[in-house]
């Protein structure tokens, strides 16, 4: 009778375990996301301004 009650807390144990892993988890993939997408807020514009730039190179380029 000892054996059951010992295995069953354990088993309670794992999954209480494999919760808070699993929700730090999928909460580290959400700041994750959350981090990439203000990144590609703060670099586009200067992306934009290095294509405007590699545009405007090219054109003076092109008229020598």
């Amino acid at each position: 009778m000892l054996f059951w009650i010992v295995l069953a807390v354990v088993l309670v144990l794992a999954l209480v375990v494999l919760g808070v892993v699993g929700y730090g988890v999928f909460g580290a993939f959400g700041r994750l996301g959350r981090e990439l997408e203000a990144a590609e807020r703060e670099v586009r514009p200067l992306l934009e301004q290095a294509q405007a730039t590699a545009a405007r190179a090219q054109e003076i380029g092109d008229r020598s």
